[in-house]
């Protein structure tokens, strides 16, 4: 087996707030949520990455273009339908759900989205 080399990895970590970038959908202005993605491959909000939310913050409306699952690391997520989603919970939603969510606390969640995000129908 050969040796993986510098090009073929890449290591952060979720605890070092410079391995962040901002998470501002296009054509919005989202305040206080971050996001490290470290494959550069494919699309911005595709994939695996880690989503971080400052408190007091919210994400922007959206709908997922395909299933999106994530699990919770630290703080607390509230669903605009009033779902509250805490450490340890491992969620999964539907293609085509809609939603937005804020937190009181600041949050670190683990996402896996199928495909990207769209604005809201109607």
């Amino acid at each position: 087996m050969k040796p993986i080399e510098p090009n073929e990895r890449r290591v952060a970590n979720i605890h070092d707030a410079s391995a962040y970038q901002a998470f501002d959908p296009e054509g919005v202005n989202e305040q206080g949520t971050s996001m490290l993605k470290l494959n550069p491959e494919g699309a911005r909000d595709v994939g695996f990455y880690i989503y971080k939310m400052e408190p007091g913050s919210q994400s922007t409306p959206h709908r997922h273009g395909g299933a999106e699952e994530f699990v919770m690391i630290e703080g607390e997520l509230i669903d605009n339908d009033g779902t509250i989603y805490r450490p340890g919970d491992v969620v999964w939603l539907a293609p085509g759900t809609e939603h937005t969510s804020h937190t009181k606390t600041g949050c670190l969640i683990a996402v896996y989205a199928e495909a990207g995000e769209e604005l809201p129908h109607g």
